[in-house]
């Protein structure tokens, strides 16, 4: 793994937290962040001793207050097609990922911010979060992902309201959308109750939980037929040591153990 200059890593257990580390710079996304974080997103696809991830932004102020605007003034009609492609796919990598990724959103979680924290499997916000897709301001629209996530999480014509005023979601209307989970006092409770929700997932079948995602994942994939997927998974579920742990399991009235297999 190359070093990183804009990702701090710490790990408690087998969860994995992800602070993005740039506050001076409130956060906002650059190429080499971005870079970074496909790097070590990738390699918690092979790691099998991290079996969750918390992501977050360093400080009170900002989980991530957007993309860099000083790469903007580069971008044309050209150009900015790939740039948009390069991070869809980033993103793409968190949401198929098959280890839950949450996002502890605190402070702003604005344009390339708010499309991270929807390509999460789940958001914790704090208090003081406040999401929003406000490139319409700049005369654009969002590029990774942000009107199609939006809409899936919220609504159409609430994700049209947002999309199309720029306005900021704070973080109750968040939870009341659906665009939050759950919303707590401050940073250190976020991350409390993100760790205590990861906990819950790591302790039942890894295989189940994976395939769960793909499924979920499909229902919003126009290619793709999610009853039959759902029936794919189900089946696959069936072959697997961990379910005929989770029966006997059941059966004798004890917690499984499950393993993976």
């Amino acid at each position: 793994m190359s070093t990183l200059k804009n990702l701090k890593l710490s790990t408690d257990g087998s969860i994995l937290t992800i602070t993005i580390n740039r506050e001076n710079k409130l956060n906002a996304l650059n190429m080499e962040t971005l870079a970074e974080l496909k790097e070590i997103i990738q390699s918690v696809y092979d790691d099998k001793e991290i079996s969750g991830v918390i992501l977050t932004g360093a400080g009170e102020k900002a989980f991530v207050a957007g993309a860099d605007i000083t790469e903007f003034s580069q971008l044309n009609e050209m150009n900015a097609r790939k740039f948009a492609e390069e991070g869809q796919e980033i993103f793409d990598l968190i949401e198929n990922c098959h280890t839950p990724i949450i996002a502890v959103v605190n402070g702003f979680a604005l344009g390339g911010g708010c499309e991270l924290a929807m390509a999460c499997h789940m958001r914790i916000a704090t208090g003081n979060a406040q999401f929003g897709q406000p490139e319409v301001n700049l005369g654009i629209i969002p590029g990774y992902g942000g009107t199609q996530r939006l809409t899936q999480l919220i609504g159409k014509g609430l994700a049209f309201e947002y999309l199309m005023t720029g306005e900021m979601i704070p973080a109750e209307k968040a939870l009341a959308h659906g665009l939050a989970n759950y919303v707590e006092p401050d940073k250190t409770a976020a991350l409390e109750k993100a760790n205590v929700l990861l906990e819950k997932i790591i302790n039942k079948a890894p295989i189940a939980t994976g395939l769960i995602m793909d499924c979920v994942n499909a229902h919003f994939n126009k290619e793709e037929n999610g009853f039959q997927t759902e029936a794919n998974a189900f089946a696959r579920c069936c072959g697997t040591e961990d379910f005929k742990e989770g029966a006997a399991a059941f059966v004798e009235k004890r917690a499984p153990k499950f393993t993976g297999s």
